[in-house]
């Protein structure tokens, strides 16, 4: 199983990026899929959830600027970003779950088992 982010970079606020996480190994569909981040000096936070039947959850901070979703043609989760704050500022994962198991606590990191390497969001 391997997960693998791009479409990090360095934007203005107020401009927008989609990240991307490419799933390898199995068929991602079949997994709940997150998104968090860690910014500097910060917790890892859950941003964005993603779940095999469709439901999705956001975190308060990102609710109505940030939106998640799969294309299952590409086995590829994305992570749209809107209306970006310097506060968005961090490195984001994504992360999935065993399949047909989503974690009863989808912000704890801790129960997700598959991670990529990450990317880098700058807002300034």
């Amino acid at each position: 199983v391997q997960l693998v982010e791009s479409g990090g970079d360095s934007v203005q606020a107020g401009g927008s990026l989609r990240l991307s996480c490419q799933a390898s190994g199995y068929r991602y569909s079949d997994h709940c899929m997150a998104w968090f981040r860690q910014g500097p000096g910060k917790e890892r936070e859950g941003v964005a959830l993603l779940t095999s039947d469709g439901r999705t959850e956001y975190s308060d901070s990102v609710k109505g600027r940030f939106t998640i979703s799969r294309d299952n043609a590409k086995n590829t989760v994305y992570l749209q970003m809107n209306s970006l704050k310097p506060e968005d500022t961090a490195i984001y994962y994504c992360a999935a779950s065993e399949p047909w198991s989503c974690p009863a606590n989808w912000t704890d990191g801790a129960q997700y088992n598959y991670w990529g390497q990450g990317t880098q969001v700058t807002v300034s």
